[in-house]
């Protein structure tokens, strides 16, 4: 009995030993070449590393798929990365899969070098008007030509049906983008109906927009503070 209680214990500090190894293992950060990879999110929880694969091999030769899972459960976390051979198979998957629906949900394809913050400040616009054919992808290709969109845009659908209710919302990384955006859009068709594009009212103040002097002093400052937080195509004159 002393014999066979003694075995039981060997093995489960084995077993212990084994998890432990394989857990230094995984938090080994893998070599992976960032300017060929592409961080994709929020993904469902029913999206596996197969299906990523087959995916993204349409965009090009994929290196490797990587969507960390919760160690107990097993169980994706909402996001991963994909590498490719070469930087331009990278750019060309951020291009025709980034907002593509997986699972009803769009997916946030974008490069994973680009370590640059996106931050929001307060560049919020509402898109009205919304025809019923408008789906997020949409939303996102023709919005993120005017400049850096910080989030996936917002389409407010119904919980039980998953219709459009006709509005959006949009948030830019400056305010720059989203004047360019609200004047080239507002009232231009989308889909078969002329849009309505304004600067969406404030959560904590009544009857306020975004776009306030205010929030464009406050957003120039941080901009000062820290550059990096400025895609370099949308850095405005004198070092902004």
């Amino acid at each position: 009995m002393a014999v066979l209680q003694h075995l039981e214990f060997g093995q489960l500090c084995l077993s212990c030993g084994v998890w432990k190894l394989q857990a230094a293992l995984e938090a080994i950060p893998n070599e992976r070449n960032q300017e060929a990879s592409v961080y994709i999110g929020n993904l469902d929880d029913r999206v596996t590393d197969e299906l990523i694969w087959e995916l993204m091999v349409q965009a090009g030769p994929v290196v490797n798929v990587h969507l960390p899972k919760d160690r107990v459960t097993q169980s994706t976390q909402g996001y991963g990365f994909c590498e490719f051979q070469s930087a331009e198979d990278a750019d060309y998957a951020v291009k025709v899969m980034n907002m593509v629906k997986l699972y009803g949900k769009p997916m946030r394809v974008n490069k994973s070098a680009n370590d640059r913050r996106l931050m929001d400040v307060g560049a919020k616009l509402f898109i009205g008007n919304l025809d019923p054919d408008v789906d997020e992808k949409l939303l996102f290709d023709t919005f993120a030509a005017f400049g850096p969109v910080v989030q996936n845009p917002k389409i407010a659908r119904d919980a039980s049906s998953g219709n459009s209710k006709g509005f959006a919302f949009v948030a830019y990384a400056t305010f720059e983008a989203a004047d360019a955006a609200i004047e080239a859009m507002n009232g231009q068709y989308l889909a078969n109906k002329p849009v309505s594009v304004n600067y969406a009212f404030k959560k904590d103040a009544k009857g306020e927009r975004h776009g306030s002097a205010a929030e464009r002093l406050l957003a120039a400052q941080a901009r000062k503070n820290d550059p990096t937080s400025v895609p370099p195509s949308t850095s405005a004159p004198g070092g902004w």
